[in-house]
């Protein structure tokens, strides 16, 4: 597959899931690299995240348990940050349980 950034900074209209993807891809880069790597969202970075851009989804996310937590779950490969493909992980899971949670229940 290949991203054709160029479309990324046209003045062409983009698909609402287009915006969405642009929007996951600015906001990670938001908060990463604040306090080290630019390419990767460290403890403290991912804290700020969870607080600012998704404490109505996750209610805890002030819970110093809780993001260590998130951290160890997203964390695939252990060196203490999470990259972009972990990021991506944490918003598809939740959107998922968004999509479960909103669903009228399934007749069988």
């Amino acid at each position: 597959m290949v991203c054709h950034l160029s479309s990324m900074s046209s003045t062409e209209p983009t698909s609402n899931l287009e915006n969405a993807m642009q929007l996951m891809i600015q906001t990670f880069h938001k908060y990463s690299g604040n306090e080290g790597d630019k390419y990767t969202l460290s403890k403290g970075e991912l804290k700020d995240l969870l607080t600012a851009e998704l404490g109505s989804y996750l209610g805890n996310a002030q819970d110093k348990d809780a993001v260590e937590k998130v951290m160890k779950d997203l964390d695939a490969n252990n060196d203490g940050e999470v990259d972009f493909t972990e990021f991506i992980i944490l918003v598809g899971a939740l959107t998922v349980a968004c999509n479960d949670f909103f669903q009228p229940e399934k007749k069988e």
